[in-house]
């Protein structure tokens, strides 16, 4: 009965499904701790107020409760921001210590553009310019809001300015151009040099009108006191969004959460990235994906139907799947090593001595560019799509082929009309692994072209619309970032999680968009052309 047993492999059934479903097991708790910590951070927290046995007050949001260990008492974290006032944005407080503990109504919380949260008490507003709003609870959102016409018109200047600075750039190239060809005294760079004086000019005139704009505005400011009666002044214009959490209603609580996903999903990182948007990281990463996918795709697809389909078997072609098969699995570190060595300082720095050798030494494409990340991480899951294209086109029966050439049809026909609409499923799947892998990669782009923060995107309005040669921002590379080497790592705990999750999200909606295409594939090709 023993031998039965073992022969008609029962163990390996039990044992198959008990990995399958450790798998599900681990992937679904992944998926509760990512969420469960990520969906809650932008919902407004309750506010505590605890008095001490020693007369101190702490003001700030309960973060987490636990046991101290080696003993039977709790203590409390306290997320108490004003680090310009303290230094620190959490404090442990043991519960034997505290005396009260209570949520007042007026307690404002204010999100600014640095020094994190601040906890206190609104006591006066001291504005110039505008009609002081009524006393009451919203008086300093009405203020705020007030005042949003001269931010804006602050941040048009901005743009101006920076505009001005491309166009001054560009007449740079042009002249370096010129003087590096030895053709300075002409009308063309005349003009060209009077043009640049102007648009120095203006922009100078533009930074002396920014900085008065700037400093009437940064007059605005509102007196506040925290828990001890410490006094600070906050600038308005340093002051992102103010609310009351233990006064709000629970649709007030949902429109604050919308706002703030609407920022997250389309605003710009602040804070050393650890508040703020991630526009810019959701568009390098998505960016990137693409970049890779057109350029690994094709290559992979057409290697994988060279092997099968036209490469004579022998000792050249068995080196070659060896070799194809080894590459999938070696470091993606490795990768970036060699993306850095060949794409960056080879083809990048030979482009620059043959196009750019008037802004030498200072590199165009011989620098880190989302362009060579791409091309890296394209050689990295260039193997995955060879293996998967070989192996579909293998697992086609024979006859179809027979059948095909049967009917006359040529063995190009044979391949383009019969054997790659059936071999398609198999090939996206194997596309699909590499995409999700690809995405996920952090070492290969630390070394080719990622960085903590990005001054402009790959893709703007600017001519050539499209600059491959510029450095973009990574989900993966910022949550390496804010995790491990942002100076503050317990207040960016929660922007870790935010990060994964949406990461996840993104790599889930690619990966499903090709996976519906596979199956419309599969649907169309499996019974039809057999």
């Amino acid at each position: 009965m023993t031998k039965k047993f073992w022969r008609q492999g029962e163990p390996f059934v039990w044992a198959t499904g008990l990995a399958l479903s450790l798998i599900l097991f681990l992937t679904m708790l992944l998926f509760y701790v990512v969420m469960a910590n990520g969906l809650a951070v932008f919902w407004p927290k309750k506010v505590a107020l605890a008095t001490l046995s020693d007369g101190e007050h702490i003001l700030g949001e309960i973060v987490q409760e636990e046991t101290i260990p080696g003993t039977e008492k709790k203590r409390i974290q306290f997320k108490i921001g004003n680090r310009d006032l303290y230094g620190l944005d959490f404090k442990w407080v043991d519960t034997s210590s505290i005396v009260s503990l209570s949520f007042p109504e007026n307690v404002q919380v204010l999100e600014r553009q640095e020094f994190g949260n601040f906890y206190g008490y609104l006591s006066e507003l001291e504005v110039k310019g505008i009609s002081p709003p009524a006393a009451g609870s919203n008086s300093l959102t009405q203020t705020i809001a007030a005042l949003d016409s001269r931010k804006k018109e602050v941040d048009l200047l901005g743009k101006k300015i920076a505009n001005l600075n491309r166009r001054v750039e560009l007449i740079d190239h042009h002249l370096s151009k010129a003087r590096y060809s030895k053709e300075e005294n002409t009308p063309a760079l005349a003009a060209m040099q009077g043009e640049k004086q102007g648009l120095k000019t203006e922009f100078e005139a533009l930074v002396s009108i920014l900085g008065e704009k700037a400093a009437a505005l940064a007059t605005n400011q509102a007196i506040f006191t925290d828990a001890n009666g410490r006094t600070k002044a906050i600038a308005l214009p340093n002051i992102v969004r103010s609310y009351q959490p233990n006064s709000m209603s629970f649709l007030a609580k949902c429109t604050y959460y919308l706002e703030r996903l609407r920022e997250l999903l389309f605003d710009e990182p602040r804070e050393s990235n650890t508040e703020g948007g991630l526009f810019p990281a959701i568009f390098g990463t998505v960016m990137l994906i693409f970049l890779m996918s057109i350029l690994s795709f094709p290559l992979g697809v057409l290697a994988g139907i060279y092997l099968r389909e036209y490469a004579k078997d022998g000792w050249l072609v068995k080196m070659v799947r060896i070799a194809v098969n080894n590459l999938a699995g070696i470091p993606s570190i490795v990768y970036g090593i060699f993306g850095l060595g060949f794409f960056v300082y080879g083809i990048g720095g030979g482009i620059d001595q043959l196009f750019f050798p008037e802004r030498l030494p200072a590199p165009t494409f011989g620098t880190g560019g989302i362009l060579w990340t791409s091309l890296t991480l394209g050689l990295l899951t260039v193997p995955v799509v060879i293996v998967a294209t070989e192996e579909a086109l293998g697992s086609i029966p024979p006859g179809i082929r027979e059948g095909s050439q049967a009917l006359a049809a040529t063995k190009l026909q044979t391949l383009t009309r019969i054997l790659l609409p059936m071999a398609s499923p198999g090939i996206l799947t194997g596309f699909i692994l590499a995409m999700a892998r690809a995405a996920g990669e952090v070492a290969p782009l630390m070394i080719t072209g990622v960085v903590k923060l990005a001054p402009a995107l790959p893709l703007d309005g600017v001519f050539p619309y499209l600059h491959l040669d510029r450095k973009f921002m990574h989900l993966g590379f910022h949550i390496y970032d804010i995790g491990f080497q942002s100076p503050n790592v317990e207040a960016a705990k929660p922007m870790v999680y935010v990060t994964t999750l949406l990461l996840i999200l993104i790599v889930l909606a690619m990966t499903s968009t090709a996976i519906h295409l596979r199956n419309k594939m599969r649907q169309r090709h499996s019974v039809v052309d057999v």
